[in-house]
């Protein structure tokens, strides 16, 4: 752990797959010891057998509805390397769709708003002192541009995300003068295996016609962006930042 305290370390939820393992790349290659927390123990380890050749890494299991196993990984980070720096939280679903909101069954609203709204707000209730113990740090929760605008038959997912969107907020104004930045990422139709399981070619097509650049975006060019609000955005707190190919330009 002593080599492991004088580097930045990244906690990063949803690290098995998609958007979470592209930022889990980013950040080892800036030199990050990196948390990959996910609840896929399967698909966690193989992901830390392939990024371990790119940097410091550790595979640490948790379902981020489970506080108390929230809890277990944040300290499980800091004891593995020292102190927790940037914080991803990433780790979401999005339920049913095609699902007006008066069809909505309760299990799938309490299961999205849990994973999605209560699991981000479980990860930064852990996250927080233990940046205030080191000094401070950044946190990007990410939402999705149905986080900011509206989106017909998903109504739990857009629920989530809206809240996601509030709590940021909330938690930027509270922690900004005590060296905490804290964001959320807003990222249009990216090309992940949470995408490829519904997309049929009618949807496809649907939804580029709708998007103004024309095409999906990749998981990298989601975590380019966390990456740099973690590094670069030192004056930027409190704000949803839409990486969504001028979707919501309209």
């Amino acid at each position: 752990m002593a080599t492991s305290a004088r580097r930045k370390t990244a906690f990063i939820t949803g690290a098995a797959s998609g958007i979470g393992r592209a930022a889990a790349e980013a950040f080892l290659a800036r030199g990050y010891a990196t948390a990959l927390v996910d609840r896929d123990e399967v698909a966690g380890r193989k992901v830390e057998a392939q990024l371990r050749t790119s940097g410091e890494c550790q595979f640490i299991p948790c379902d981020v509805t489970d506080d108390a196993a929230v809890r277990k990984a944040v300290e499980a980070t800091v004891s593995a390397f020292g102190r927790i720096d940037a914080a991803f939280n990433a780790a979401g679903i999005d339920g049913e769709k095609g699902k007006q909101t008066a069809d909505c069954t309760m299990e799938n609203w309490q299961r999205v708003i849990a994973v999605d709204l209560t699991g981000v707000w479980s990860c930064m209730r852990y996250q927080i002192p233990q940046m205030l113990a080191s000094g401070g740090g950044s946190i990007v929760n990410c939402a999705s541009v149905a986080g900011v605008v509206g989106a017909p038959y998903v109504p739990a997912y857009v629920a989530a995300k809206h809240g996601v969107v509030g709590i940021t907020r909330a938690a930027a104004l509270e922690y900004a003068r005590q060296g905490i930045r804290i964001n959320a990422v807003c990222p249009g139709m990216v090309d992940t295996p949470l995408t490829r399981d519904f997309m049929t070619p009618e949807i496809s097509a649907a939804l580029l016609a709708e998007c103004p650049i024309g095409r999906f975006a990749q998981p990298n060019e989601i975590a380019s962006t966390v990456l740099w609000l973690c590094d670069e955005g030192s004056f930027i707190t409190g704000q949803a930042i839409s990486v969504d190919g001028g979707w919501t330009a309209r």
